[in-house]
């Protein structure tokens, strides 16, 4: 199979940083013996996306070592990494289960497939995390997404990092826990103390841009977190802070579009952030179900058929409002 996007972003060479310095293969862990918040950005939940595993390595050749409190970094689904093809980039996601909806101690305590294996040996390092930057990217090409969850806790954090431009306030996922909502991070804000989590799709999985967008917010996030000041990030980091967004939307989603089957299809070739104008406004055929929006002003996040089947989301619906 060939895929109709090219890949201009190789797959980065991790080989000198796998081994990790934990007990658990590709989670790296330094304490700067100071008071402070224990960051931990992980990349390379799903084995495509290849933005977060060139940040951590960037991370870890720059020789950044946090200034207060802890930093892990995690290269989570290695195996599935391994599998990378960029002419099929969607064999690379996963090997056995989506690695992001594991995040269950049920499911991971059972141990019954690679991916909660494997989720189990990092469980310890999300329970410890206080603050969390899972990195992500997309199937097709679109602007960056920052995704917050419910808590108002973590939109406050988006909105101090000054970018993206779009927000994405979700409840989670149908099929499972994210690691962004695991334990104390999927908590309501009187309860979560201190934690916050984000997960970011930094653009398409084969866009050089994509990189870019996972570094810059790294940096964000370090600073932010107060584990590194902004000279020393500026010293070891040059060219990865980019410009702040000119603005910021929060698109607060209010449903998804699930497939009945692979031959769900859309009326447009639709990218994502569109905002249709009327209610009612069919968008899509779901095996002979017109497929409408259900407000004026409808946003459509995340667009796309590539892995239509039945059950799986295809598009999700959600309201506009400027930060």
């Amino acid at each position: 199979m060939t895929d109709p996007l090219q890949f201009a972003l190789p797959a980065p060479d991790i080989a000198a940083w796998r081994a990790g310095n934990t007990d658990t293969e590709g989670v790296w862990r330094f304490d700067s013996g100071n008071p402070g918040r224990h960051v931990l950005i992980s990349a390379l939940i799903h084995g495509n996306e290849l933005c977060g595993a060139w940040a951590l390595k960037g991370l870890l050749e720059a020789g950044l070592r946090p200034q207060a409190g802890r930093l892990t970094l995690a290269f989570c689904n290695l195996a599935a990494f391994d599998r990378f093809d960029p002419a099929n980039h969607d064999a690379a996601r996963f090997v056995e289960q989506d690695m992001n909806r594991q995040w269950q101690d049920a499911r991971m305590d059972a141990a019954d497939s690679l991916e909660r294996r494997r989720c189990d040996a990092l469980r310890p390092y999300v329970a410890e995390a206080d603050w969390l930057l899972d990195l992500h990217s997309m199937h097709e090409p679109c602007v960056p997404l920052l995704l917050t969850g419910m808590q108002p806790r973590n939109l406050q954090l988006a909105k101090a990092l000054a970018t993206p431009e779009h927000i994405v306030i979700d409840a989670g996922h149908q099929d499972g826990t994210r690691m962004r909502d695991y334990g104390r991070f999927g908590l309501d804000d009187a309860a979560a103390g201190d934690s916050r989590s984000l997960l970011v799709e930094c653009g398409f999985h084969g866009d050089p841009a994509s990189r870019a967008v996972a570094q810059d917010m790294c940096l964000r996030f370090l600073q932010a977190a107060g584990v590194v000041d902004a000279a020393t990030l500026a010293q070891r980091l040059p060219g990865w802070r980019l410009p702040d967004a000119p603005r910021q939307w929060a698109l607060a989603v209010t449903g998804p579009v699930v497939a009945k089957s692979e031959r769900f299809r859309f009326t447009e070739p639709f990218t994502g952030l569109e905002v249709i104008p009327k209610a009612g406004t069919v968008i899509g055929d779901n095996d002979g179900e017109p497929v409408t929006t259900p407000y004026d002003d409808c946003v459509l996040v995340m667009p796309s058929t590539r892995q239509a089947r039945a059950g799986v989301t295809v598009v999700r619906f959600a309201r506009r409002r400027a930060l």
